[in-house]
């Protein structure tokens, strides 16, 4: 009894004198990849499935094999819209850093880039500013046969560009109430119109800010116009529900993605993007290569006539 006591008590002085998670140890960058840690979350689950645990990130496997599934709908999603001559725009809105620029490239990654192509405009010119508002956008609208995906839109007026101070109050309030209307024309147009929000929880967003700090090749995604938007998270909001007040409408409603987990928004993201389109499978069927041609005249150039790159790798 004794003997069971003294490890008893000490497993518990252990365990009071483990060292407590401090705010400087919660900030201090990770040595594991974002990779590494996602695996580590995952390797103690029950499951292996696509649902494995509800609050856990994907796994890389899971979701490449999930991704493998959605690559195949989304060709043959691409040869109907191309055939039928179908005019579809995707806009993909939200927050800093909530992976709308991943869903997209992932996308533009699968697809003929001759059939679905993106748009991200940068800061309108002095011309454009004077222009009407969508009028730099309707240039960039779909002919038939064609999908456009616009990271970020029009959209900017409601969020950016109101919080910001970039545009009056007046054109802001004018953009609500004529937003709806251009969306609408566009539908009667014979646009295929859809619209995501992705949503990210701010400590998420603060732990992808980090993350792209802390690394040379991700730096360039963050902005002085990003980190002075970091201290307008309630602003932010209060935009983003006002602009859904106006503007998610029964034609043209908003799909709000949550984003934290990055690949199982991606997939949710494209799941949902093609149940929304009505598509038959068309793309070619397999077939055999002839036998190539082979011929014995010709003769190749001697190769230290050309310039090769150097073979470093």
């Amino acid at each position: 009894m004794g003997k069971h006591k003294n490890k008893k008590e000490k497993s518990k002085k252990e365990k009071d004198e483990k060292p407590l998670l401090t705010a400087e140890s919660e900030t201090k960058p990770s040595k594991k990849t974002e990779d590494d840690q996602e695996e580590s979350v995952a390797e103690g689950a029950l499951y292996h499935d696509i649902h494995d645990q509800p609050h856990s990130r994907m796994k890389r496997k899971v979701y490449e094999k999930e991704l493998e599934k959605l690559a195949v709908e989304l060709v043959k999603l691409q040869e109907w819209v191309k055939a039928q001559k179908l005019k579809v725009v995707v806009i993909f809105e939200g927050r800093d850093a909530a992976g709308k620029g991943g869903v997209i490239k992932t996308i533009s990654g699968i697809v003929n880039p001759r059939i679905c192509r993106v748009v991200a405009l940068g800061i309108p010119t002095e011309k454009e500013k004077s222009q009407w508002y969508f009028q730099r956008y309707v240039s960039q609208l779909p002919a038939g046969g064609e999908i456009v995906l616009f990271d970020r839109s029009w959209y900017n007026r409601a969020g950016v560009e109101h919080v910001m101070g970039f545009c009056t109050n007046e054109e802001y309030e004018e953009f609500l109430r004529s937003c709806p209307e251009f969306e609408k024309m566009l539908v009667r147009s014979g646009i295929i119109l859809i619209k995501y929000w992705f949503s990210i929880s701010d400590e998420e967003q603060e732990r992808r800010f980090q993350d792209r700090i802390n690394d040379p090749a991700k730096r360039w995604k963050i902005s002085p116009m990003d980190v002075e938007s970091r201290n307008k998270w309630v602003e932010y909001s209060m935009a983003k529900d006002k602009m859904f007040a106006y503007t998610d409408t029964k034609q043209c409603p908003w799909y709000v993605v949550e984003a934290d987990d990055k690949r199982r928004a991606r997939l949710n993201c494209i799941h949902h993007f093609l149940s929304l389109i009505p598509y038959e499978d068309l793309t070619p069927k397999p077939f055999k290569l002839p036998p190539r041609r082979i011929d014995t005249a010709y003769v190749r150039p001697p190769k230290e006539e050309q310039t090769f790159v150097p073979q470093i790798y």
